[in-house]
């Protein structure tokens, strides 16, 4: 979470507390509880709305508990920000792929592969087809 600056949050928690819960929650992902995640993220994010690290975690939550609408626009957050993070492409991409909107996905696989030319997103931007 280091592109936001510490401060308390008007519940009184301290900025080692969101750091613990934003920490906690990428554990909760990575276990397969993205619900528990969300939860811990609400308060970090309010905290620190600014903080695209906190988003993306979010928006990857959203996407594993297959809250697919809020996972595209966490994803769309990030990447008005970010215009250039090749990941969050990608995983808007796979979210619309969900979705049933293949041409979406497929602007976001070709962002994505040409922003960060890794094997993976080159084989889904599908850029022979």
């Amino acid at each position: 979470m280091s592109d936001t600056t510490p401060q308390a949050s008007s519940s009184g928690a301290s900025p080692a507390t969101h750091v613990i819960d934003f920490r906690a929650a990428e554990q909760l992902l990575a276990a397969r509880d993205p619900r528990g995640a969300l939860k811990l993220l609400d308060s970090v994010i309010a905290a620190h709305p600014e903080s695209m690290s906190a988003r993306l975690l979010r928006a990857r939550a959203f996407f594993a508990s297959a809250q697919l609408r809020s996972a595209a626009e966490e994803f769309e957050r990030v990447l008005e920000r970010e215009p250039d993070n090749a990941f969050a492409h990608f995983a808007l991409a796979r979210t619309h792929e969900r979705s049933g909107r293949p041409d979406r996905a497929r602007r976001h696989f070709r962002l994505a592969a040409a922003l960060d030319p890794q094997p993976d997103y080159v084989a889904a931007a599908r850029f022979d087809a």
